[in-house]
Parts: C-alpha cells; sequence; structure tokens
C-alpha cells in the first residue's frame, strides 16, 4: 500500500454503530439488476465487486419499494414481502465477509411511478397533482392510507434488519417524503399539509415507527434534497430547516444531501449531473446542512474523482463521499489507488449512460466498462495467459483500444494499426462541444494504458493485408469502425455533407444550415449545437416523434436547454427523401412522416447523420486466408469461452483468426463495441 496524497479520505469514520475504514462509499441507486424483485445473484455480485475493490460503506436499493401501491417502474427492489429476507442475509454475509457495510434504501414513491406499473394500482400522494416525469395523476391520500403506509415502511425496515444489514435509508427526494414537504406537490388543508410543521410530519412518523421496529444498533440515514431549485419549491432556507428538524428529532444518524427537483424531466438532469455540470456541484451545500445539524453527512451526485472527493472531506463539507458512478466505471477505484495503480482506473466521464438506461427501461451499464454487471461473465482485473499471442489490432477507436488493452493485460504482444494520426475515432467527433469534451477522457485513458502495457501503435497507416500478415500475427482483430451512409438519399452523395464534415470544421457554418438525423443519437443535436455556435443558423429535422428519441432524460435534456438557447430550430416528423441544387444553394426535399406531405425549403448546407456502415474491403481481403474466414463462434462468446479457431493458430507459418468488433460489423454505439471486445479477447 502507498501514502495518499488525499489523506483525509482515508481516515477511519464512525458512523452509528460502524467503524467505517475510509470516507468512500457507493450511494444507493437502482441499476435494474432485480430478478422478480430480489437482489438475486448477479446484483450483490455487482455491489461485492465494488467491495473487493476498497470502499467503506455500500448503499444499494434505490427507491426500493415498500407498499404495493408504490409499483417499481425501472427495476426497483420490493421490500414489501418477507421473502426478501434470505437474500438480505447472502447479501450482507457477502459485504461484510470484505470489512464493508450495507445499508439498503427504502422509499414510497408516491405520484412518481405509474398506474399501468406492477399491481395497476392508483398511485398515490398527498395531493391530486400530476407528476411530470412520469405522467401519473394519483389520488389523493386518506388518512387511513398513511396510516398503512408507515406501517409498511416500519416493515421493510424490520425485514433489513432481520437479513443483517447495517440500516436503511429513506429516500425523500421526490418521493413521497418528499411530496408532502415541497409546497409544489402538497396542497392539503389537514394536519399534514400547510405549515412547516404539518409538511414533516408524515415523514416524521415513518422515522418514528422504523424506530420501534428496529434494533437501536440500527442505521437510520435520510436522503434529500437541500434545494429543489424549482420557483415555489423548497428553497436552501427550508431544505436546511428540514434537516435541522430531522436532526433535532434525534431519529436519523445521517443526512445524505442532493438538489434538484427529480420529478421533472429537466430536474433529473440536475439530480443526477453529467458532464455537463461542474464535478460535486451540491457539495457547498452539503457543507451548510452539515454545519446547521452536527449530523453526518453525505454527498450523493456527480464526484467522479478523488481529488474533488478529498476536497470535500479535507475542507469539512462532508464526512462520506459518494462516488457511486465512478465505482460502475472501475469498482476497484479505491484499491488501485491504494496499491498506487492510478493509471489503471478507469475514469468516469459522467456520459450518464448508466443512468439514462435505467430511465428508458435498461439495466445499469457503463459506457466504456463493459464488466459491471456481468461479474459472473467477465472479470475486471486479468491474470496472465498461459498462451501468449502475437495480435495484430486494425483501428484505434474505443472498440480497438479496449481489445489492445484487453490483450495486452492478458500478457499477449500487440500492434494497433490506425489510419488517422490520432487515437479516438468517433468519440473524437462526439466531443466537439465543449460540455461533452470529457468524452475525450474514454479515450485518453485507453491509450495511456495500451502504452503503459507495451502496446505498440502506428498512426497515419491505412493497413493493407499485406501489411497485417507481414507481422506473423495469430490473431486479427479488425475494429476499423464504420463510414457514414449517404447513398440512400438520393442527392446527397453529391451535394451534401456528413456530420463528420461538420464537426471536424471542414465545412462553413454560415447562413441556413440543415442538420438532418436518423439516428436518433446525440450525433444530430451535437452537431447542430456546434453550428450554432459557429454563428449558422440551424435547422434540426428528424423523421422521428423527437430530436434524440434514443437519448436518456440526463442528456436529452442538456441538448434541449442548449439547443433553444441557441436558437436552434427543431422540427420532428420529417423525412429528407432528396437532395438537389438550387442556383449556389441546396433543395431539402421532405416528406411528412404520417401524412406524405411534401416540402421543400432551401439550405445554404445540408448536414445529415443516417448511420454509417461498414466498408468490408479490409475484411474481405483477410477473411479467405483466415483458419476461422473471419466468423466468431457465437456460443463461444456468449459463453465467456475462448474462440475455438485460437487452437490452430500459428502466424509464423501464415496461420491466423480474423475477428471484427464493433461499428465495422454493425453500428451499436459505444458500449457494444467495448464488449465485443471485451468477450472476445477477456478469454484469450
Amino acid at each position: 500500500m502507498t501514502a495518499s496524497p488525499y489523506p483525509a479520505l482515508f481516515e477511519p469514520f464512525t458512523l452509528g454503530h460502524l467503524r467505517l475504514k475510509n470516507r468512500i462509499v457507493s450511494t444507493s441507486h437502482a441499476p435494474a439488476y432485480a430478478e422478480d424483485g430480489m437482489p438475486g445473484l448477479r446484483y450483490q455480485r455487482y455491489h461485492e465487486e465494488k467491495a473487493r475493490g476498497g470502499l467503506a460503506l455500500t448503499m444499494f436499493g434505490g427507491s426500493s419499494s415498500v407498499s404495493k401501491d408504490s409499483p417499481p417502474s425501472f427495476g426497483q427492489l420490493q421490500l414489501g414481502e418477507d421473502r426478501v429476507v434470505p437474500h438480505l442475509r447472502s447479501f450482507a454475509r457477502r459485504i461484510h465477509a470484505h470489512d464493508v457495510g450495507l445499508i439498503c434504501q427504502l422509499s414510497h414513491a408516491g405520484r412518481r411511478t405509474r398506474p399501468t406499473a406492477g399491481n395497476w394500482l392508483p398511485t398515490v400522494a398527498p395531493s391530486p397533482l400530476r407528476e411530470p416525469a412520469h405522467g401519473a395523476m394519483p389520488k389523493a391520500l386518506e388518512v387511513a392510507e398513511i396510516r398503512r403506509i408507515v406501517a409498511d415502511y416500519a416493515a421493510a425496515a424490520r425485514r433489513c434488519a432481520e437479513g443483517g444489514l447495517d440500516g436503511v435509508e429513506l429516500l425523500a427526494t421526490g418521493h413521497l417524503i418528499g411530496q408532502f414537504w415541497s409546497p409544489l406537490s402538497n396542497l392539503r388543508t389537514d394536519a399534514y399539509g400547510g405549515s412547516f410543521d404539518n409538511r414533516i410530519r408524515f415523514g416524521l412518523e415513518v422515522l418514528e415507527a422504523i424506530r420501534a421496529a428496529t434494533p437501536e444498533r440500527f442505521i437510520v440515514s435520510l436522503r434529500f434534497t437541500a434545494n429543489e431549485f424549482v420557483e415555489g419549491g423548497i428553497d436552501e432556507e427550508e431544505g436546511i430547516a428540514i434537516a435541522v428538524a430531522h436532526a433535532r428529532s434525534g431519529l436519523i444518524d445521517c443526512l445524505n444531501v442532493s438538489g434538484g427537483a427529480n420529478w421533472t424531466k429537466a430536474g433529473v438532469a440536475e439530480t443526477v449531473p453529467s458532464m455537463a455540470f461542474a464535478s460535486g456541484r451540491f457539495v457547498a451545500l452539503a457543507g451548510k446542512v452539515r454545519m446547521a445539524t452536527g449530523l453526518p453527512v453525505i454527498h450523493a451526485a456527480g464526484v467522479g474523482d478523488l481529488a474533488t472527493a478529498h476536497h470535500a472531506v479535507a475542507e469539512g463539507h462532508v464526512d462520506l463521499i459518494g462516488m457511486t458512478r465512478a465505482q460502475i466505471a472501475d469498482p476497484h477505484l479505491v484499491a488501485k489507488h491504494l496499491a498506487g495503480e492510478d493509471g489503471a482506473i478507469r475514469p468516469c466521464v459522467r456520459a450518464g449512460f448508466c443512468i439514462d438506461r435505467i430511465y428508458r427501461g435498461g439495466d445499469a451499464l457503463c459506457l466504456h466498462n463493459p464488466v459491471t454487471g456481468r461479474e459472473a461473465l467477465l472479470s475486471h482485473r486479468l491474470p496472465a495467459s498461459a498462451h501468449p499471442l502475437q495480435a495484430v489490432i486494425v483501428g484505434a477507436g474505443p472498440a480497438g483500444l479496449e481489445a489492445a488493452r484487453t490483450l495486452a493485460e492478458r500478457g499477449h504482444s500487440v500492434r494497433v494499426l490506425e489510419a488517422l494520426g490520432d487515437p479516438g475515432g468517433q468519440v473524437v467527433h462526439a466531443a466537439r462541444i465543449p460540455w461533452r469534451r470529457d468524452m475525450l477522457g474514454i479515450v485518453r485513458w485507453l491509450h495511456e494504458r495500451c502504452e503503459a502495457l507495451g502496446v505498440a501503435f502506428r498512426f497515419n497507416c491505412l493497413a493493407e493485408p499485406e501489411d497485417i500478415l507481414s507481422l506473423a500475427p495469430d490473431i486479427v482483430v479488425l475494429a476499423t469502425g464504420g463510414l457514414p451512409q449517404m447513398a440512400t438519399i438520393p442527392g446527397a452523395e453529391s451535394h451534401a455533407s456528413t456530420v463528420w464534415d461538420a464537426l471536424s470544421g471542414g465545412i462553413s457554418a454560415e447562413g441556413r444550415v440543415l442538420v438532418y438525423d436518423e439516428t436518433a443519437s446525440q450525433s444530430g443535436p451535437t452537431c447542430a449545437e456546434h453550428l450554432a455556435a459557429a454563428g449558422a443558423a440551424v435547422a434540426l429535422v428528424t423523421p422521428d416523434r423527437m430530436i434524440a428519441e434514443d437519448v436518456g432524460v440526463t442528456n436529452h435534456a442538456i441538448h434541449l436547454r442548449n439547443l433553444d438557447e441557441a436558437g436552434v430550430e427543431i422540427r420532428t416528423d420529417l423525412r429528407l427523401v432528396e437532395v438537389a441544387p438550387d442556383g449556389n444553394r441546396l433543395l431539402a426535399r421532405f416528406a411528412h412522416e404520417y401524412s406524405a406531405r411534401r416540402l421543400d425549403e432551401v439550405f445554404d448546407r445540408i448536414v445529415i447523420d443516417v448511420g454509417t456502415v461498414p466498408d468490408e474491403t479490409l475484411y474481405e481481403g483477410l477473411a479467405a486466408g483466415a483458419i476461422n474466414a473471419g466468423q466468431t463462434d457465437q456460443d463461444s462468446l456468449l459463453a465467456g469461452r475462448r474462440q475455438p479457431s485460437l487452437d490452430g493458430v500459428d502466424g509464423t507459418a501464415g496461420r491466423y483468426a480474423l475477428f471484427r468488433i464493433g461499428d465495422c460489423v454493425s453500428a451499436r454505439g459505444m458500449h457494444a463495441a467495448a464488449l465485443d471486445a471485451a468477450r472476445l479477447c477477456q478469454p484469450i
């Protein structure tokens, strides 16, 4: 173990009955790994990896449901049934074996769910006000129902205690407790509405019931937003007053502080801040809460690096610092740092891929770490191979770099050939606008890690088959990406430009510019933002129902904000069917996606993104001579086994295996490219 330049992070801390070995925690979240509402093996192994990686406390079960009328809407756990207890006991044994604490978050979502989820029971809330983020129109709670839900909270906490957990956390932010707090969601005139004391009454009754149902040595945390940043909502003054009232109650052991109003779509982007926001943006707010209450305070939003984490603790703003997404990117962050292996820590760039997937009904996955959530199949730490091979990777984008890093970690000899002068591929284009520049951190880390592992790079090399075969490879991995598709729109190849052209500065940003996007990704909005910033009058057009339809809320909200501020015209439901010259300008011919109405408009420039397609020339030149004809054995790939064709390789005799990964197979995004590389290369 080496001395850390961040000593405050590694001072022990006592929270309730727990002696924590450092100040780094993983805060509660719902990765949507639940199996029938239970934390099964996948869920447990995901958290165990972080425990093995050196943190002090892992909090799980984000928004775990305590009642039947709080149905999971994004894969949360269900703590409302006794059948969860055996799972919790297994979970606790697994985590405690690493000297790590374990706390589960409890919640009744109130109106912040969907009535069409779970049992199709009506959503409930303090008042019958529609929730913007989910669209639920709730039933106003009756007092008898309030009593039932209070009892449900207590029963769920009892199950956690019986399961051997160290404590529970109540989620107030945007959920039922917080809905009672906020004047924007509580219009009641009875004992649970109106005055400050009335609005906090429900939450205090929940806490009293939990304390009565659990052992004395049982931690209770409260996670809340200390400022909703919405006019008429909870402001900083009232947020701190709420914290003080709960501290004086003697019912809680700590406060977990964040900000924002997660019940609006724009508020979600603030509550779980992406790279568009400064790191640790609620740290100072948490410090004010700590000073006012004297209670231990956790910060739970957007700290992705140890330097920021150390500042938060060393300056006395917080006692414990959440680095949740940072440990999704690298669950061994703490252990690597203490071992002096900071260069091996895979960075979190706060791309929002993990949280955006959850809000779109998927499971939490890191944009560029394909192992997280797949610990049963893949490994975060790779042993050396017993049979080193000679590998040639063609392409230094995310797929090629991940393949090169993985093979080099396993001890193989790796050469990378790249047509351009620098690594990165399409990530370089994605990072053109200021708020997305942190995307370059992915490429930078992969490249630096490859160099540290001895990978040999040859840039400005447009590889031909003979260039590759002259290196006597045992394995060739093509990661050459794709090329922009233009042929599907008549006239586009001759008269339009690609998004790549626009983002690399290859076209003039003068006059009126059409950015036409069929990919439903961040590509079109990124290009539109870039051109608008350069002075163009931009129209962003898509045949979809909305721009960037496949992009999750934490990124979508930022694009919409920035495009509106830049004056970009957004138009949906229009399909570009032809591009033609019109004097010294360009004619765009559209068809309405649903009515087939035709529309012609003239622009100074037309930029098109309808996706990429592979250039298969190099593949075809190598496949015929490969012992596997370029085919990947899918059964082996999915089972995490070594490709059987590798048994017959001998590069010196001209016998090599050939594989394709990433966009040079088909365009599926960065995570799919990294997963291709990991599943292929880890077993080799």
